[in-house]
Formats: C-alpha cells, sequence, structure tokens
C-alpha cells in the first residue's frame, strides 16, 4: 500500500514494522561479544510487539534456507551496520551532555530506549515525539518490566505531520536553551519538502549550541522500487508487513548536509562504511548491494 499523508501505523506494521526490524537488529548487537552496543530494551521491546518473525531472529531460530539471500553473513552485516548506527548516535547524545546541553529531542522516537538506558546528567529533559499509539506501547511495556527512565521524560503524542511543534512547547520545550535534536532512520520516509519543513522548523527552534544528528541516504533519489520489491518479497510471504518500496519517498530531495549549512548548522558526515573501519568491524563484502546506497551519517552544531 503506497503512503498517504494522513496514514497510521502500530509496530507491527508499514513504517511501524521497520522501527521493530531496528529494534530487533540492535537486541542482537547488544548480544554481540564485541559490545558496541548495550541496549537490554529492545529485546523486550520486540518480544511485545509479537512479530513471529522477530522474536525468532533475536532468538536464532530463523530459517534462514528459506529466505533467499539471507545468509549468516548478510544477517550480521545488518546487525553491524545497527551496531555502529546506533553506537554513532549514543555518542552524539554523550558529547552533547558532555558540551553542557540538558534538553534532548528525539523525533519520531519509535521504540528507540535512550531516555532509559544512556547515563543523562541531572536536570536533563528528553522530550520523544512520536504517534500516540507507539509512545503508549512503549511506556506501558517499560514500565511492565520495571524500567525507569534515567532523565526526564517528557513525551509528545503526536504525528510529525501535525503541529509537532505547538505540542513540543506546550510539554516545557525551552526555546532559549540548546537542544540536542536527532531525527534517526526518519528522512526516506518524509517527502523532500518535508524534510525540509523539519529542518527548518528545527531550526527555528534552535539556538546557538544547539547539536543536530541524522542520516542522509544519497540513493533515495535513484531508488529502484522494482528491485526493492522483489527483495522483500520473501520478508512478505514470512508474515512481515513492510513493504519498502511503497514506504519511501524516491526522487529528488536537498543534500542534508547542503541544506543544513545553508540553514546556519556546521556539520559534516561520515560513511557507514567509515563507521565500520572506525569500530574495528570489516566492511562486508556486499556492502555496495543495499538497494539505498551508501548510508552518510550527519552531526554538527548550530551558530557561532
Amino acid at each position: 500500500m503506497s503512503r498517504t499523508h494522513d496514514d497510521t501505523w502500530d509496530l507491527a506494521s508499514s513504517v511501524g514494522a521497520t522501527a521493530t526490524m531496528v529494534a530487533a537488529a540492535r537486541a542482537l548487537a547488544t548480544k554481540d561479544s564485541r559490545g558496541l552496543i548495550d541496549d537490554p530494551f529492545a529485546d523486550p521491546l520486540v518480544r511485545a510487539v509479537g512479530v513471529d518473525f522477530f522474536v525468532k531472529m533475536i532468538d536464532d531460530e530463523l530459517d534462514l534456507s528459506a529466505i533467499p539471500n539471507a545468509s549468516p553473513a548478510r544477517v550480521q552485516a545488518m546487525i553491524d551496520g545497527m551496531a555502529v548506527r546506533t553506537k554513532f548516535f549514543d555518542d552524539y547524545f554523550c558529547d552533547a551532555m558532555d558540551a553542557g546541553i540538558r534538553q534532548a529531542v528525539i523525533l519520531a522516537s519509535g521504540l528507540d530506549s535512550r531516555a532509559y538506558r544512556l547515563r543523562w546528567p541531572a536536570r536533563t529533559v528528553v522530550y520523544e515525539i512520536d504517534q500516540p499509539q507507539v509512545v503508549d506501547f512503549k511506556t506501558t511495556t517499560l514500565a511492565a518490566i520495571g524500567a525507569e527512565p534515567t532523565a526526564e521524560r517528557r513525551t509528545i503524542r503526536i504525528d510529525l505531520r501535525a503541529d509537532w511543534l505547538t505540542a513540543l512547547r506546550e510539554a516545557g520545550f525551552d526555546a532559549t536553551a540548546p537542544t540536542a535534536w536527532l531525527a534517526e532512520g526518519l528522512l526516506i520516509y518524509l517527502p523532500p519538502e518535508a524534510q525540509d519543513r523539519l529542518f527548518d522548523d528545527i531550526t527555528a527552534l534552535s539556538v546557538a549550541g544547539s547539536t543536530i544528528a541524522t542520516e542522509y541516504v544519497p540513493g533515495i533519489r535513484d531508488f529502484d522500487a522494482d528491485r526493492v520489491r522483489e527483495m522483500s518479497a520473501p520478508l512478505r510471504e514470512q508474515g512481515i508487513d513492510i513493504d519498502m518500496a511503497s514506504l519511501v519517498y524516491a526522487g529528488e530531495r536537498n543534500h542534508v548536509v547542503e541544506y543544513l549549512r545553508g540553514n546556519g548548522w556546521d556539520v559534516s558526515g561520515v560513511s557507514r562504511e567509515q563507521l565500520f573501519v572506525r569500530n574495528g568491524i570489516e566492511v562486508p563484502a556486499f556492502e555496495d548491494d543495499d538497494p539505498l546506497g551508501e548510508i552518510i551519517f550527519v552531526s554538527g552544531t548550530f551558530g557561532g
């Protein structure tokens, strides 16, 4: 089903299912002996969603022979990719807090558990924004296992296509204080104009010293929907409601680094391949097979 301007989802379908898939990869990366990340809440959240495929995935019970191109090496590459991505953004928040920022906003937070697992300094406020059913599910699930946030967590139960700016202010957001913004795994699910509007809105709420982190997928411009649809067919046969070809918005869009720089941000990018090398992980031999192409992880600071 193609995206619409007012579509909704839960964590077992559409865009929501991609959040569960990402959490499953984080759960597996947490078990990895190399210890790049530690997300103890990914596993219980995935189990609570209850998609059989992802539960089997974290329990190492998948029959990979039934899934074309799902070799152990490719699965490990996915896990490693999620590990370096998660570590990049974890480190970003730690650096922002070390710089004295005490206010963070996680956009389209999904099953992100950083408000519960990172060591936030005292008096830090973490705002999480996502659709009401997603926010409520995570809050209820983590409360049920006795998890407590390590910062003051304030949830904004709203779709980013609605007036989230007003909702954020009403939740107590301090527009006079520096903010650490995170838009992880989000941009490809936004139309080009919505991507620009998101960055414009973030900039309007930012004061000098604020920081931002996100990622950019240049290949979205030349996205091969037919190839992706063919690659994701076996997953749909396994009962996973993810059709990436219909979920993303392909075509021309502004380069994230250039657009942010034009808005007053001093940002730079690092490729996923560079993150593999930085973290001592061998670059997968089939890294170039990803239909989205390279991923550029972006971070930087606003103003002078």
